[in-house]
């Protein structure tokens, strides 16, 4: 298993994990559930309509933080939205649920991002066990 898979394998065990952004001055946090590895990258989504969208647009830096019984992850780095649509598209195919929110009817696009510059940390409550920086 290599390491990305290694970060995508612990939000599969988490389940729901949650996405950091700011907004201004101010950390805004909530649950996500999408990821997906393709690749050498690691996947996310959001609704291009929501304010996450346009709070990472202002600023990328972003963590993702997912806990599996007593250990966590926190995994950071810049959020790069891809442009080709064909990754949302695929995710779309195999997601009815999404499917009722992100379609021609509603006009809401998914917004696909990887995370770039990125660092893994594998945690305790007493440190980091493991940390995977990623270029």
């Amino acid at each position: 298993m290599n390491n990305i898979e290694k970060v995508n394998d612990f939000l599969a065990q988490a389940g729901t994990f949650y996405l950091t952004t700011t907004d201004g001055d101010k950390p805004k946090c909530r649950p996500i559930g999408f990821h997906m590895v393709k690749g050498d990258k690691l996947y996310f989504g959001v609704g291009e309509f929501k304010d996450v969208y346009r709070q990472m647009q202002k600023n990328p830096n972003v963590e993702v933080c997912a806990t599996v019984g007593k250990e966590f992850l926190r995994y950071y780095g810049k959020a790069v939205f891809e442009t080709d649509y064909s990754i949302a598209e695929k995710v779309l195919s195999n997601a009815p649920a999404l499917q009722k929110i992100y379609n021609e009817q509603t006009g809401y696009k998914l917004g696909i991002f990887h995370l770039e510059s990125a660092t893994a940390e594998f945690r305790t409550m007493l440190g980091t066990k493991e940390s995977i920086a990623f270029d």
